[in-house]
């Protein structure tokens, strides 16, 4: 469901919020996630962002557009070669248990190679692979798709270590509690690596683009680009940063405290949804008109995405 503006939240929460303040939900564990922003510069002053918009059959946020990321698998636990800071210092920088760190940082580095190519991982200290376009990377890439393969045999068969210095956390946000399907994600920041390049791989989307972020905002205000509040959030974080390194260098220090969703009913059954610290995403859904959401006061009206343009051609 989506307002003026290409702000979205699922046709379902409504009920669910009530069924949640009736005691007839029960509320799922949100499941460990990541997301990347993969980064490179522009010409124009500012970063180009990687974004993907995913099918509009998705079940969840089918039609929005995101960045390459997804949950944990149970394997990301498993021990990889590490160049760069361990899981001990990931595990004070996220707040979470060493094997839960190693996991999350696990998953953002595996889920971007499965959504964009992209692979953050080396032979070695200070190197990064070049090229992961061949068809045995892109046999490799569609085991781990599947779960025919585990991330750390694919970095141990290919002699890899994972790159966990070209991480940078930026956030970290939860799916509310009347949300069917739950991710707590941590979203990181990356600079595309040198000599690699994203390539329109992954079967939840149904485009890639390399974008500014002044554009994926404008898209969102004006209704062409359907986010979810992290998504756009990101964006707006990274107006002020004209380049790449600048965006990179401004992580240490935020505020990686989770941003989780709340919803009240008032006497009428009117639901209000707010986002702690970010009161323009607040929603007000009438009762008796489950789904639908009071509209922002904005031109524009909900349309397709244009094709966004794309310095190395790489937009599809």
């Amino acid at each position: 469901m989506t307002s003026m503006d290409g702000s979205a939240f699922p046709a379902a929460w409504p009920e669910r919020i009530r069924a949640l303040a009736r005691g007839e939900l029960d509320v799922v564990t949100p499941r460990a996630a990541a997301t990347v922003l993969l980064l490179r510069d522009g010409q124009d002053g500012e970063p180009l962002v990687h974004m993907l918009r995913r099918r509009t059959s998705m079940a969840f946020a089918g039609g929005a557009y995101a960045y390459p990321g997804g949950g944990v698998d149970p394997r990301d636990e498993r021990e990889v070669r590490w160049a760069g800071p361990g899981p001990a210092h990931w595990a004070s920088v996220l707040g979470v248990p060493e094997a839960r760190a190693q996991a999350v940082v696990c998953a953002a580095v595996r889920e971007t190679f499965e959504e964009s190519g992209v692979l953050l991982a080396g032979p070695q200290d200070g190197t990064v692979v070049a090229d992961t376009t061949g068809e045995d990377w892109e046999r490799d890439r569609q085991a781990l798709v599947v779960r025919e393969l585990g991330f750390a045999d694919f970095l141990a068969g290919r002699g890899l270590a994972l790159r966990s210095d070209l991480l940078a956390p930026w956030a970290r946000w939860i799916t509310p509690e009347f949300e069917e399907r739950r991710y707590d994600t941590w979203f990181f920041l990356a600079r595309l690596p040198e000599g690699q390049r994203t390539r329109d791989v992954s079967g939840e989307a149904d485009r890639t683009v390399w974008l500014p972020p002044s554009q994926g905002v404008e898209g969102y205000g004006t209704g062409e680009m359907v986010m979810l509040p992290p998504t756009i959030t990101m964006l707006r974080d990274l107006l002020p940063y004209a380049t790449a390194d600048a965006a990179l260098a401004a992580a240490p220090g935020r505020d990686l405290a989770p941003v989780l969703a709340r919803a009240e009913l008032d006497e009428a059954g009117d639901v209000l949804l707010t986002w702690p610290g970010h009161d323009e995403f607040t929603k007000v859904v009438k009762a008796g008109t489950p789904g639908r959401a009071a509209e922002p006061a904005r031109a524009g009206k909900p349309v397709d995405a244009p094709e966004a343009p794309d310095a190395a051609g790489e937009g599809r």
